[in-house]
């Protein structure tokens, strides 16, 4: 691939479009005889449904249908459960969907859902993650399909031979899902086809649920994602909202759109699982590792099991002989656990990172200086070199950029006024993966190029990343490349997530190109002239002979906050992160998602939870309004920087990913400087105010 476009900081191409709404999301094309579905949640935790009275709602003016497990149209049964939607008078946790109201105008069909009455046979419920649950279990894998549990050497031996010990318990609450543009669609039906414009992260997984729940062939089922609000991970694969829309289309053969409230985004699309953290580290008085042992325990429902793999980003991350790390999982009567921003590792790397800091302070040894002590030369577990590791590169320009050196590693040595002042630093790793993907590349008789492939831009700047490769691969101008992008008639590919998107669709475009190029070489002179030429790939052979080596993009946060010693109120007046996330195609948008996961981290440490009330199983505070997160005014100076970093172990364009590393670590850093200020060491996310005066007075 020659250099030219890619490298360079070129604006979204989407941009004009999205800042005078022009973009068209998934319930904004506009549709001729559209009607409106509104959902309907359970308000029971446990239990069942023994009657459902429609009637008020159907008296209502434009109300076309109120439909529930006694009417909806059936679905075949699948591996995915929670898409079974309006089959039975089951409720498995409070919320489900369990009717939708269809009507001539969004208001009537919300005020037609007020108006539905079901009654319910309540049934007994657990719904709180606890350490010593006695319906605790060892799931079979973690997601997406690690080892459960992994072990080398001796960890209880080599844990109580040495002479320096940390043993903590770290939390996380349930974390939320909200992405600009809620879970929303709009389904038509022509004779047996599906046509949805939907808001996911991946046209494909969603066309396939679509297609076995109505037992319909994947070709008659089309999916648009052109445009998409933000996702995060909730909308990785098929959820409640176009599974609701298309029953509801089928139902009352018109098109329907559904939006979920925000309120209902609290739960049937996923959300981040609570996790009890055990973590223990040992090591030698000059700070090496012997021992270190991960025990995770997180929560799934009673209709599906996913285990998040809190404690994989242990078994890869500090070199030591003697290693363990489980994972434990408990059905409760909630929601199942999804995807959010960097599963499993953020906060997994929330209980090492900060653990690692109780390390340094145990051996007084600086905290960076004890990472690049342990940075190991093969991975722990594969025994096998990384294709590239530059954790210790960052660590090390991310001290000098912030200034490191001229830290007091004495707790409340620096104070402002009523200000007390700490500075924490955190590690950071996630895995760099690439999945086969499709591309299709077209030269035009103008002289243009066409490239097409079903890549989703989720707000990442993928679609702009993609025109720039493609035109690299071509050897043109960008100007001369047209992208098509977010519909499953083009050529399939996977989802955005896992911070594989660009890895993967890059590497399907580059053969496209490259097979096209091929192509115009072998062509007759002036074919052009006549037609267009084409050239269309799958990678799914050359992804899968890839050798199985370690691929891991790095980085490493630093922070400096202030604490109201009289009141605990906690500021960040800093964050500055390095990354090494291989060869960056749009400085940009690749800086866009850098701060927008470190602003994520921020939001984790000090205000993000999920606050359940066990006694009716829902959160309370479900609303943006009582829900807190991360605003412009909390992010006082933050700065995202990376490395020049070249792998050739990776993909053809040379690309790691950076969509979750950002998030990843942040929080610990933040958790370590809180420490640094105060001297109190908070391991319950998030960092409240009340939590740091109950545990010390600050003053």
């Amino acid at each position: 691939m020659s250099a030219g476009a890619v490298g360079r900081a070129y604006p979204r191409m989407e941009g004009p479009e999205k800042v005078t709404g022009t973009a068209r999301y998934a319930v904004e094309y506009p549709v001729d005889g559209v009607t409106y579905g509104w959902a309907v949640p359970a308000a029971v935790v446990r239990g069942r449904i023994t009657r459902v009275d429609a009637e008020p709602a159907l008296a209502l003016p434009g109300v076309l249908a109120v439909l529930h497990h006694g009417n909806a149209p059936r679905l075949a049964p699948g591996p995915e459960p929670d898409l079974w939607l309006l089959q039975e008078p089951v409720v498995s946790y409070r919320g489900q969907l369990i009717a939708v109201v269809v009507a001539t105008s969004l208001e009537a069909a919300r005020e037609g859902a007020r108006l539905v009455r079901i009654d319910y046979d309540a049934g007994p419920h657990s719904t709180v993650l606890t350490a010593d649950h006695p319906g605790l279990y060892r799931p079979d894998h973690v997601n997406p399909s690690y080892p459960t549990d992994t072990a080398e050497g001796d960890f209880d031996a080599g844990y109580a031979a040495a002479p320096v010990r940390v043993d903590a318990t770290y939390r996380t609450p349930a974390y939320h899902n909200n992405p600009m543009e809620p879970h929303a669609t709009t389904a038509q039906w022509h004779g047996e086809r599906l046509l949805v414009h939907d808001s996911n992260q991946g046209a494909a997984p969603v066309q396939a649920a679509l297609a076995e729940l109505f037992e319909m062939p994947r070709e008659a089922v089309r999916v648009i994602t052109e445009h998409v609000g933000g996702g995060f991970g909730s909308k990785g694969y098929a959820k409640a909202a176009v599974v609701l829309a298309a029953l509801a289309a089928r139902h009352v053969d018109r098109p329907v759109r559904l939006a979920l409230t925000r309120q209902q985004l609290f739960g049937p699309i996923g959300y981040r699982t609570p996790t009890i953290q055990r973590v223990r580290l040992a090591a030698d008085t000059d700070g090496r590792l012997t021992a270190i042992c991960h025990d995770a325990i997180s929560q799934t429902s009673t209709l599906r099991e996913f285990a998040e793999q809190t404690a994989v980003y242990t078994r890869s991350m500090y070199a030591a002989p003697h290693r363990r790390t489980t994972h434990r999982l408990v059905r409760l009567d909630v929601p199942t656990p999804f995807w959010m921003r960097a599963p499993g590792e953020c906060p997994g790397a929330y209980a090492l990172e900060s653990a690692m800091d109780e390390l340094a302070i145990a051996v007084g040894i600086d905290p960076v200086e004890l990472r690049i002590r342990n940075d190991p030369a093969v991975d722990p577990e594969l025994g096998r070199p990384f294709t590239s590791r530059n954790l210790v590169a960052c660590l090390r320009e991310g001290a000098q950029r912030f200034g490191w050196a001229d830290r007091d590693p004495t707790p409340r040595a620096r104070r402002d006024g009523r200000w007390l002042i700490g500075t924490g630093v955190a590690g950071a790793s996630y895995p760099a993966r690439s999945h086969a993907a499709a591309a299709a590349a077209t030269a035009r008789s103008d002289g243009g190029f066409l490239v097409r492939i079903d890549a989703t831009d989720i707000g990442t700047g993928a679609r702009t990343a993609l025109w720039q490769v493609a035109a690299d691969a071509l050897g043109v101008p960008p100007e001369r490349v047209e992208i098509r992008i977010g519909d499953s008639d083009l050529p399939a590919a996977g989802v955005a997530g896992g911070s594989m998107g660009t890895a993967s669709w890059s590497w399907a475009v580059i053969r496209a190109c490259d097979a096209l190029r091929e192509k115009l070489r072998d062509a007759p002179e002036g074919v052009q002239a006549d037609g267009e030429v084409t050239a269309e790939v799958n990678t799914a052979d050359e992804v899968g002979a890839q050798p199985a080596l370690p691929r891991y993009a790095y980085g490493a946060h630093f922070v400096e906050v202030r604490v109201d010693a009289d009141t605990g109120e906690v500021r960040v007046n800093r964050l500055l992160g390095v990354f090494a996330p291989g060869r960056v195609v749009n400085p940009t948008t690749a800086r866009s998602q850098l701060i927008g996961g470190m602003t994520m981290g921020i939001s984790m440490a000090l205000h993000e939870e999920g606050l359940l009330d066990e006694r009716y199983g829902d959160w309370v505070n479900h609303d943006l309004a009582t829900y807190h997160i991360t605003g412009c005014a909390d992010v006082e100076r933050i700065e995202a920087h990376w490395i020049d970093e070249q792998d050739a172990e990776l993909n053809p364009a040379g690309v790691k990913g950076i969509g979750e590393i950002g998030i990843v670590g942040a929080a610990a850093a933040i958790a370590n400087a809180v420490h640094h200020a105060t001297g109190v060491r908070i391991r319950d996310l998030p960092i409240r105010l009340d939590k740091l005066i109950g545990l010390s007075p600050l003053a």
